[in-house]
């Protein structure tokens, strides 16, 4: 007779934690952003055409298509490994961070958010000085990081998504971070559910997203072009570039933050009533 797998209180608790977090609406730092943000987004609508965010959309999406070989997806698990161990969390691999108590592991993965948040607005800070012509460096370089901090995020939880076949995992985090909104978070949670089915299953994860590269990254709402790309060009003011670009690598940073450690804490409890 197998033996059933029981969640304890505090993974009960973060369960419940993930379920109003998906049917919610914004963060109070999403909703203050864009009540800062609302003057900037005027300004884009009147002075900005249209075909250039839909240029910079473009862009956004063929980036995002060749992610996984720009960054060869490779992230420092000996690292993660390393923190894990100096707040007291023993493991050999990184799949046995899998069977440690959750409360551990939630502080391990806020552990990461700081570093990549810094790092970000500094991005943003210095490109903002160059103004147009920075701005194309800044976007890459963005959402590599991003790419990072979902890396070593997944991984503090015992699940690497290290390789282009968690491509439609990393989207859907991108789609929900900058969108902001329940649907996208519920579509990534469905992703997340078919990875907590296939680790639990001791099986080839395969997303449900399909099709060709480019037909996976047009999941990515043109928000993302709206919010963040087409903020960007506000970059190109003199001595508000500097702000602006800080402001928003700050901002997306800390959605993807948040997002990623809700979602992974949704496919640790749920990869463990699986089991």
């Amino acid at each position: 007779m197998e033996e059933v797998v029981r969640l304890t209180t505090y993974e009960k608790r973060i369960r419940r934690e993930v379920e109003q977090w998906q049917r919610g609406g914004s963060s109070m730092l999403a909703l203050a952003f864009t009540v800062v943000m609302k003057p900037v987004d005027w300004v884009i609508e009147q002075a900005v055409p249209a075909e250039i965010v839909d240029q910079a959309g473009s862009a956004v999406e063929e980036f995002l298509a060749v992610l996984s070989d720009a960054s060869k997806w490779t992230t420092d698990t000996d690292k993660i490994l390393a923190a894990a161990k100096g707040r007291g969390i023993d493991a050999d691999r990184i799949e046995d961070l899998r069977d440690r108590p959750l409360e551990e592991l939630d502080d391990l993965a806020r552990s990461f958010f700081g570093e990549n948040t810094i790092l970000a607005t500094l991005s943003g800070g210095g490109t903002g000085l160059g103004g147009a012509v920075l701005i194309a460096a800044d976007i890459p370089l963005l959402f590599m990081i991003n790419l990072r901090l979902i890396q070593q995020i997944s991984a503090a939880y015992g699940f690497p998504m290290i390789g282009p076949e968690y491509r439609p995992v990393v989207l859907s985090i991108y789609n929900a971070a900058a969108a902001n909104e329940p649907a996208a978070r519920g579509a990534a949670m469905r992703e997340i559910g078919v990875a907590a089915a296939s680790f639990a299953g001791d099986a080839a994860y395969r997303g449900k997203v399909r099709g060709t590269i480019p037909d996976q990254s047009r999941h990515v709402p043109r928000e993302v072009a709206k919010n963040i790309v087409g903020r960007k060009l506000l970059q190109t003011i003199p001595l508000a570039g500097m702000a602006v670009g800080a402001g928003i690598n700050y901002w997306f940073t800390r959605e993807a933050a948040n997002t990623t450690f809700m979602l992974l804490r949704g496919l640790f409890v749920e990869y463990k009533e699986r089991l």
